[in-house]
């Protein structure tokens, strides 16, 4: 009787530190048991039907994967159609929103760069998932719960390719999206790695007008908090945060933590975005590496530094294929570029420019496109004379099999600001086909290197 007493005082101990903490954990009980277990209740049914915008041809697919919720919307890395199979890391962006578009292609600034895309800039593949609710996808937000169920339906399509390593797949986030990524590493063993940056340890002091279920419930904020879960992470798990960021954060679960699978560090200087793409490029090196029957990936705070401090990457943007039908031309370009038809009779003018106002050479670039008549068309040395005599340095070449002149120069605004113009002129026939290009000149070889690629592309029928 006496033991008895003794486990039924500790029982109604536990059941009263449950009551007064609002969680209903079990002892013993690991987080995915929990979760499976728990019935969020949402007051607010919030969903969206945001369009997804198509991917860039041969970079992204656009795919549907099977969720407990129903077919939810990724865009995943294309076949590389080599017949090997290849390290995937699936990428939660950050922010409350669940659906996607073409933000993973538009390349931020170097200190805020939240779009992963590091990872399959340097050839990993690159799964961007939805969720449920988001861009017309069946179910509601669910503000960190039924997102959880939805990265792991993530993983076991990525792992049911035929071109990925079902043993290498790898889940990365930030900010909200880390802290998914945490919950989904507390849940399940299925990841090689995670790594997580600047997740929160406690929800309900973050972003409560993002909320969508009873918060009076206690118990439902738990099932949303990594902090209570630490225990469970089994696979290896980085969690990254920047000083000035959410710093105490990162330091709770740090001394909460005694689980020799996760990694705390404290990037000092750094905000809550400015790790990103310095860490980002190191650990995409690290995934290619990672070649071993079990993840072999470590990370120091001396290479954090390294890279912290190391120039950025020159990049180049996302191209894609595009045709001038009447002229017989094919080129690629910026996926981030419309064609703006500014034609005149008798001529093929089209302006390309960026949809978007980022700080790079491919936002802030443009090129026209022309195609017209020209008395001195046929001979391309009596053209780059005429050209040289403008002032520009020209010289003569061959596109496509076609004699042609390409220079440069430079043009001096109204404001006194000096803008890089480079451009190829391609002669047929009696056509005259010209790609002229501008950019300012503090992006400097960035800008060329793009344009030739561009120029590298032309054909012409």
């Amino acid at each position: 009787m006496h033991f008895k007493r003794v486990r039924i005082v500790f029982a109604l101990a536990l059941a009263l530190a449950a009551l007064l903490t609002g969680c209903s954990k079990k002892p013993d009980q690991s987080f995915a048991e929990a979760h499976d277990a728990f019935q969020t209740k949402l007051v607010r049914e919030e969903n969206d039907s945001d369009p997804i915008p198509d991917p860039p041809e041969g970079v992204f697919d656009l795919v549907s994967y099977p969720s407990k919720v129903g077919d939810l919307a990724a865009y995943v890395s294309s076949d590389p159609g080599d017949g090997q199979k290849h390290p995937m890391i699936i990428w939660v962006v950050g922010g409350w929103g669940n659906g996607i578009d073409e933000f993973p292609w538009t390349y931020p600034e170097w200190d805020n760069d939240q779009t992963g895309s590091a990872f399959w800039q340097a050839g990993v593949l690159t799964m961007y998932p939805s969720f449920r609710g988001g861009s017309g996808n069946p179910g509601h937000y669910e503000a960190l719960f039924g997102e959880v169920d939805d990265i792991v339906s993530a993983y076991e399509y990525a792992a049911s390719l035929p071109y990925v390593d079902p043993n290498r797949i790898y889940l990365g986030g930030h900010s909200t999206g880390g802290t998914r990524a945490l919950l989904a590493s507390e849940y399940t063993d299925k990841f090689r790695a995670v790594f997580c940056f600047g997740a929160v340890d406690e929800v309900k002091y973050h972003n409560n007008s993002q909320f969508t279920f009873d918060t009076s419930n206690q118990e439902e904020y738990t099932m949303r908090s990594p902090i209570h879960w630490l225990q469970d992470v089994k696979s290896p798990t980085f969690l990254i945060e920047g000083s000035e960021g959410n710093a105490e954060n990162l330091q709770n679960m740090e001394k909460a933590s005694k689980n020799e699978n996760i990694s705390c560090y404290l990037v000092e200087g750094a905000d809550h975005f400015a790790a990103l793409g310095p860490v980002t490029h190191l650990l995409a090196q690290k995934i290619l590496a990672d070649t071993g029957a079990e993840c072999g990936i470590t990370l120091s705070m001396d290479e954090i530094h390294t890279a912290m401090t190391q120039e950025p990457p020159a990049l180049t943007p996302v191209m894609v294929p595009y045709t001038v039908e009447n002229v017989g031309v094919s080129f690629r370009c910026p996926y981030q570029w419309d064609a703006e038809d500014i034609s005149e009779e008798g001529e093929t003018d089209l302006l390309f420019s960026s949809r978007f106002e980022g700080d790079n050479a491919w936002d802030m670039g443009s090129m026209y496109f022309y195609a017209y008549t020209d008395g001195m068309t046929g001979d391309a040395a009596e053209l780059a004379a005429y050209l040289a005599d403008q002032g520009y340095e020209v010289q003569e070449t061959t596109v496509s099999g076609l004699p042609a002149v390409d220079g440069e120069g430079w043009e001096q605004s109204s404001s006194g600001e000096n803008f890089y113009n480079r451009f190829v002129i391609v002669l047929k026939d009696d056509l005259c086909i010209e790609f002229n290009f501008y950019l300012h000149e503090s992006y400097g070889d960035a800008g060329n290197a793009m344009f030739q690629t561009m120029i590298d592309s032309i054909a012409l029928a």
